[in-house]
């Protein structure tokens, strides 16, 4: 999955991950989490037959396709980009019991869409895990509710990623154990590096896999993110 998609992805990972996976892409605003999880989806499912689910919490699908098409990237037929519009309006299709735990949405929609495409639907992505907590307008037992969700992930094979918000150097939690929950965690970064500002790639922990630990430098390409060397200090 990673070194057959961003370029330069290779130099980090010396192995490959295999799903079921549940991997945090972390990092503070403007770090590019998101241009970083529609780079790799879009680059990786343009290369396999497979389909991908791109859920966005905080922007319009439409709003999000031209944030990517202007990194020069183009759109992939094989993966769906679905907003929260699409996550309101699917109680038409299933049976919602509670209209306002999306958790059981999203639950909801990964059935849906692995009944449609069967074991063509491999990655998925949530964006972003801070949304989903605000959405809900009850928390109480969300950790036990992650578990279940992260569990679900992994019951259906898939390669999942799930942005969150993270200050530079804080901790990878919101209640307390999604660090603890997944099964890897990458940290999108920005650094001031010989007077100039420079955004990095840094995995912190992937089950399985070997990989380097430090920061790599990340930048715009032709057709979306590209990871180069190492970040010099």
């Amino acid at each position: 999955m990673f070194r057959n998609s961003i370029q330069g992805l290779e130099k980090v990972f010396r192995t490959d991950i295999e799903a079921p996976k549940v991997v945090l892409i972390t990092g503070p605003p403007g770090s590019m989490k998101t241009s970083f999880c529609y780079t790799m989806m879009n680059s990786y499912l343009g290369k396999m037959d497979e389909f991908g689910l791109y859920v966005t919490l905080e922007e319009t699908a439409e709003s999000h396709m031209r944030n990517m098409r202007s990194l020069n990237m183009n759109l992939n037929d094989k993966m769906e980009i679905s907003d929260i519009t699409d996550m309101r309006e699917l109680d038409e299709i299933v049976d919602i019991e509670d209209p306002t735990d999306y958790v059981q949405f999203l639950t909801q929609m990964i059935q849906y869409y692995k009944k449609k495409h069967g074991d063509k639907f491999t990655v998925f992505t949530l964006d972003s895990l801070g949304a989903l907590y605000s959405l809900m307008e009850d928390s109480k037992g969300m950790r036990k509710k992650m578990f279940y969700f992260f569990k679900t992930l992994r019951d259906y094979n898939l390669m999942s990623f799930i942005v969150m918000e993270r200050s530079q150097g804080g901790p990878s939690e919101i209640l307390g154990n999604e660090g603890f929950l997944v099964d890897g965690i990458i940290e999108l970064g920005l650094d001031r590096t010989r007077g100039k500002l420079v955004r990095y790639v840094r995995v912190e922990k992937m089950r399985a896999c070997e990989h380097s630990m430090e920061r790599h430098t990340v930048e715009v390409g032709d057709k979306g993110l590209i990871v180069l060397g190492p970040t010099l200090t």
